[in-house]
C-alpha cells in the first residue's frame, strides 16, 4: 500500500486476513518471520499514528483493528496516485481501455450505484 513500509504493509495484510481484532503477538504469528515482539509492537503502533489501525486496550494488552477495509485503502492509494499526476483523465481512460471485460462490468456497476 502506498505510504506504507514492507513490514507495515504485511501487518495490515494479517489484521485484514483475521478479521477482527488482535495482539501484537497474533499479529507477531500471522506474520511468521523471525522478529521481536517489540518490532511488531513498533509498526503497530506507527500504523496507528497513521491513522491505519484503531486500538483497544483489553487487560493489559492492545488489540489492533484496520481502520480502512483493504479495498478503500487501495481505493485511497490510487486516488492519491491520480492526484499526482499531471494527467488524471488519460491515466483513467488508459486504465479503462486497458481493463479487462470483468472489471469494465464492474465499474459499470459502480457507476451505475452512484447515479
Amino acid at each position: 500500500m502506498q505510504g506504507l513500509g514492507e513490514l507495515e504493509s504485511a501487518a495490515m495484510d494479517v489484521l485484514w486476513r483475521a478479521g477482527e481484532a488482535r495482539t501484537v503477538r497474533e499479529v507477531l504469528e500471522g506474520l511468521n518471520r523471525d522478529l521481536a515482539y517489540t518490532t511488531v509492537l513498533t509498526v503497530l503502533d506507527h500504523l496507528h499514528s497513521k491513522g491505519w489501525v484503531a486500538r483497544e486496550k483489553r487487560s493489559r494488552a492492545y488489540c489492533y483493528t484496520p481502520s480502512l477495509s483493504r479495498e478503500e485503502a487501495a481505493a485511497r492509494a490510487m486516488r492519491n496516485l491520480l492526484a499526482d499526476v499531471g494527467d488524471p483523465e488519460g491515466v483513467l481512460l488508459h486504465f479503462a481501455r486497458s481493463a479487462s471485460e470483468g472489471e469494465r462490468d464492474a465499474l459499470r456497476r459502480g457507476l451505475r450505484k452512484r447515479s
